[in-house]
């Protein structure tokens, strides 16, 4: 039998979700952007559930129609007709309430949103910079390989190759649900370039994901805002170096810095630096929900500590090992090739168990 509360919730939503359909073609609500957004994000977000929900009373009623057949039907062809769609529809409702339950739980509200990642060498100097140019090349191809688009806001280069510090803005839809189990410590064992003896050394280089906060998220006071201008430091004198496009943003109140050397026009560079400073502002808030949830569950370091130790990537033995989850994978070159999708689905599930386990003590 189905959940009769889950059955009640699900007549609330599809009321509220046709509520918000019709809403949306009302002309003061389409005048009002703010409220617009707001509206078609929540009406995005119950779309799933709905249709889920729908497909579920459906796949419920003919289960109950093929038991009562069962249950009264004399015709042993009919009876046999009825059997196999018992045994056919049994599982697949089963498994469509699990699905139920876990959208019923509410989403973290800043998944659907493009992302920030900033990726920065840690212990371990110039192999650490190195390491940095790494990570950076594995999440470029794993957006190439989603379908999603980056672009780089700023960027201080190692001086062996690499990088001391990146950051990339990276857009497409739901970026930064997937992005955030990428936040924390990453450290490798290998043999660095720059080592003559041919010892494997430990290094690492932190990954902050943060989810990029919209233009209606939060207003900033331009009063509150110091802009320098700078020229861009770049390789080789080219012309982004010798005009004053670099732009560098103070934010007073709060004492974040971001600045943005990467586009030659000045317009641009602000824009994009804008842009993160905006994010950043935003984060100081989002990181106390995130203390808050990392407090509850386990698993997730993405949602809580960022200075915490998240994977191993060791080259001798060509393994990747996940320490949130205790998963090892031997196909370190795929995996530094931008083939992350297997790690970041298991997360996934991890804390989707660890969700509904929560919900149930509740």
């Amino acid at each position: 039998m189905p959940d009769n509360s889950i059955l009640s919730r699900l007549d609330g939503l599809k009321i509220k979700y046709e509520e918000i359909g019709q809403q949306m073609t009302d002309p003061e609500v389409i005048a009002d952007v703010r409220k617009f957004i707001a509206l078609n994000k929540e009406y995005k977000e119950l779309e799933p559930i709905v249709h889920t929900s729908e497909k579920y009373r459906t796949a419920f009623n003919n289960l109950a129609g093929a038991k009562e057949i069962l249950a009264t039907e004399k015709d042993e062809e009919l009876r046999e007709m009825a059997r196999m769609e018992v045994s056919e529809l049994e599982p697949a409702v089963a498994q469509m309430e699990e699905q139920i339950k876990l959208l019923l739980i509410p989403a973290d509200p800043q998944d659907s949103k493009n992302a920030i990642v900033e990726i920065r060498g840690g212990t371990g100097g110039d192999e650490a910079a190195i390491f940095a140019g790494d990570l950076l090349r594995m999440y470029t191809k794993f957006v190439e390989k989603r379908g999603w688009k980056y672009e780089i806001n700023s960027a201080s280069e190692g001086s062996s190759g690499g990088f001391k510090e990146v950051v990339m803005k990276v857009t497409g839809d739901g970026v930064y649900g997937v992005l955030k189990y990428e936040s924390g410590v990453h450290r490798v064992q290998r043999v660095p370039q720059t080592e003559t003896q041919g010892r494997v050394h430990t290094s690492a280089a932190s990954v902050a994901v943060l989810p990029e906060a919209e233009e209606f998220d939060l207003e900033i006071n331009m009063n509150d805002v110091r802009k320098d201008i700078f020229c861009a430091s770049g390789p080789g004198g080219q012309s982004v170096n010798t005009t004053y496009s670099a732009i560098r943003l103070t934010h007073i109140p709060t004492g974040i810095v971001v600045q943005c050397q990467d586009q030659k026009s000045q317009l641009k560079n602000f824009d994009k630096a804008f842009e993160e400073l905006r994010t950043r502002i935003y984060n100081l808030e989002y990181q106390k929900y995130l203390d808050e949830i990392a407090s509850k569950r386990k698993t997730m370091v993405s949602t809580g500590d960022r200075s915490a130790k998240i994977r191993t990537y060791n080259y001798p033995q060509g393994r990747v090992t996940d320490h949130r989850i205790n998963l090892t994978l031997y196909n370190l070159a795929a995996v530094m090739d931008g083939d992350i999708q297997e790690i970041i689905d298991k997360l996934q599930v991890a804390e989707n168990a660890e969700r509904l386990r929560a919900s149930e003590e509740n």
